[in-house]
């Protein structure tokens, strides 16, 4: 399959997509460049030499919420923490940090926007952050081309691979899709897996005396309430028979994740929360060529944070269930996860 242009709001028109819009073999090109420095192969201790860091950050994060007796697993945990990690990965100065979580939190909030119900200042503040970031990180590329470091962009800006190297707009794109798309898979799954731990404590007992329970259950997490439900926009190679219908060539489809990882012909009891389930090949990071590339770092992001919630806070409890969550029918998350904390 590939993926269909879709037009992008005003505010995009002219701009570099990032790869995971492109079809090969330029989709595989920028993939690869990317890949050299963001992990395995090239970079096998990327993940693993970031957890110091990443244990840190959720320990500050959890520190500033461990006297209140209520917290938004939201606003005061899940959404600050992967844009802190991921303007370390980019290199992005601290001082400017504040102002990448103030755009990101714009643009996600604007993802959402409905203009029957919503102030249009939501979409203009979304669109306003996206020309801001994009300016932002040019600026960043070419600094780090006279001045480089270890981040991913100044690594992007000065390699001569043998796929030559990325221009300005291509590396910016790639650095906005890890902002944007790496930023909302984890505050998602880290929400919704907080909600599902609470609603299964025995679980969560659990997870508490076997911290090393954590990475089947993040599986099972991304199998059983992922963060991305739905891919849209793609479209038919050619003709394919699907269950006896044929999809002609060209046509349009959506690929419902979700769905596919709850087939009760591929996984037992598939609607049953089963850390320990055997043979768990979900769906929750996509498939093939597509196959999301932030993935490793989107795991090990989560096993952090749920573990060091589950062990710090004090007999956590769900405030409202279900939980108001966002419209949106592609990213599955609560807009807020309010839990109460200590005796009550």
């Amino acid at each position: 399959m590939r993926s269909l242009s879709r037009p992008m709001p005003a505010l995009e028109e002219g701009v570099k997509p990032a790869f995971i819009k492109m079809d090969p073999p330029e989709h595989d090109r920028l993939r690869r460049m990317a890949m050299r420095h963001f992990g395995p192969p090239h970079r096998p201790g990327l993940v693993t030499g970031m957890e110091s860091d990443l244990t840190a950050t959720v320990g500050s994060l959890i520190d500033d919420v461990a006297g209140k007796a209520r917290i938004d697993v939201v606003d005061d945990f899940a959404s600050p923490f992967p844009v802190t990690v991921i303007c370390h990965l980019l290199g992005v100065p601290r001082e400017d940090e504040p102002r990448f979580h103030r755009w990101v939190n714009d643009i996600m909030n604007s993802i959402d926007y409905d203009p029957k119900s919503d102030p249009k200042e939501k979409l203009d503040k979304g669109v306003q952050a996206r020309k801001d970031l994009r300016q932002c990180l040019g600026g960043l590329v070419e600094q780090r081309r006279s001045r480089p470091d270890d981040g991913l962009l100044a690594r992007l800006a000065n390699d001569d691979g043998p796929d030559g190297r990325m221009t300005d707009d291509e590396i910016v794109a790639t650095a906005k899709l890890l902002l944007i798309a790496g930023n909302e898979t984890v505050v998602n799954l880290i929400a919704n897996g907080m909600l599902t731990l609470l609603r299964h404590p025995q679980v969560l007992r659990r997870l508490r005396g076997e911290p090393d329970l954590v990475v089947p259950l993040v599986e099972e997490l991304l199998r059983y309430e992922p963060a991305v439900h739905i891919i849209p926009w793609r479209a038919a190679y050619s003709d394919i028979t699907v269950a006896g219908t044929v999809i002609p060539k060209g046509s349009q489809i959506m690929l419902m994740l979700a769905s596919g990882s709850r087939d009760p012909k591929r996984f037992p009891d598939p609607d049953r929360f089963d850390p320990d389930r055997r043979d768990n090949q979900h769906l929750g990071f996509g498939s093939g060529i597509h196959l999301c590339f932030g993935g490793p770092l989107a795991r090990r992001e989560t096993q952090i944070a749920l573990t060091e919630l589950v062990r710090r806070l004090e007999r956590p409890r769900l405030v409202a269930d279900p939980p108001p969550y966002r419209r949106s029918p592609v990213l599955r998350g609560p807009v807020h996860l309010d839990i109460e904390q200590g005796d009550g």
